[in-house]
């Protein structure tokens, strides 16, 4: 008896990477968690860093914390698409991990720094980046104040760093304006849904914003 022949099951299609920077107290970190409860099947790539976990973090979770020691180790061994120091710790993305999620067809969203950014961006042309902007100085510092995580000197310090990271914003290819969280997370949603064309970096909008965050 002849069978008929075992049909080819289609690998699947390649995911997309997202990766989303921005300064710190800008609200990255609640974006993704809201935007990951919007659309369950989106993976968040778990970074590693050397900084101690703050209250209510988990390892493997948040964060792989390692000592310096080990996150020395795992870089020279090649096993971060990027690493960076930042603030005076280290933060690197896992290689093998997130290219795993993303050949088997998920979407990834990847927070980072816009130096870990523009590392991500030569290694994989192919990603989407997003930058987040707070609305204004004022409302930055109001933000890294009320999080009640740091000294004031190191909210001074963020502050400071928050301009040079700002200045990189070009290099993204859509920026948002956190000033309304919800429309923020839709305005997020709708780029991930490909209609991200009003968010685009050079759009004339923004550049009021710019002007007093970069002043």
């Amino acid at each position: 008896m002849r069978y008929p022949p075992t049909p080819m099951t289609a690998p699947p299609r390649p995911g997309h990477l997202y990766v989303i920077a921005a300064p710190s107290g800008a609200g990255k970190t609640s974006l993704v968690k809201a935007l990951r409860a919007a659309r369950p099947a989106l993976k968040v790539s778990v970074s590693h860093t050397t900084r101690p976990p703050r209250p209510n973090e988990q390892d493997g979770r948040e964060y792989h914390f390692v000592t310096p020691e080990a996150f020395r180790e795992l870089a020279q061994a090649g096993g971060f698409l990027e690493h960076a120091e930042v603030f005076g710790n280290h933060y690197g993305t896992g290689r093998a991990q997130l290219q795993a999620l993303v050949a088997a067809g998920h979407d990834v969203i990847l927070e980072i720094d816009w130096q870990g950014a523009r590392q991500v961006r030569q290694a994989l042309p192919g990603a989407i980046s997003i930058f987040i902007l707070p609305p204004s100085q004022a409302a930055l510092r109001e933000r890294l104040t009320a999080r009640q995580t740091d000294s004031p000197e190191v909210i001074a310090r963020r502050l400071a760093e928050a301009q040079g990271d700002m200045s990189h914003w070009e290099e993204f290819d859509y920026v948002v304006v956190n000033d309304d969280f919800d429309q923020t997370v839709r305005q997020l949603a709708q780029i991930l849904a490909g209609d991200g064309a009003p968010f685009r970096a050079g759009r004339p909008e923004i550049q009021p914003v710019l002007a007093n965050l970069l002043a």
